[in-house]
């Protein structure tokens, strides 16, 4: 049976604040890594606590975002679900990476071409 994760997003980023999201992206990730089920939800407004609930009625199981107030994750592995907090990127090479069971709270992930770009 898929996991459910849950991205906060910003564009095509990972918000850079959970409290701050009005837009999420959900998907399901199967043992072998394959992303199914992908969904774009956009919040009314920002709110961390409809965002708690919302992980919650949803049955994710993992939420990756940037930055998180301790209250909320507290809350959110108290209700068994993984948090990988600090992640900067684009949401695509952030779900890849967490589908791949590589991603981890504190990574910078950008695409080849903006490292490219960058001279890097």
């Amino acid at each position: 049976m898929p996991n459910k994760v849950l991205v906060t997003l910003y564009g095509n980023d990972v918000a850079p604040r959970f409290d701050l999201a009005t837009e999420v992206l959900i998907a399901a990730v199967d043992d072998a890594g394959a992303v199914h089920e992908e969904k774009t939800m956009v919040l009314p407004q920002a709110s961390a606590e409809k965002l708690c609930h919302m992980v919650l009625t949803e049955e994710v199981r993992a939420v990756i975002c940037g930055g998180i107030e301790q209250e909320y994750y507290d809350y959110l592995t108290w209700k068994r679900v993984v948090v990988i907090e600090s992640v900067v990127g684009s949401y695509r090479r952030v779900l890849e990476e967490f589908a791949r069971g590589r991603l981890k709270s504190g990574d910078i992930l950008f695409d080849a071409t903006v490292e490219e770009a960058n001279g890097g």
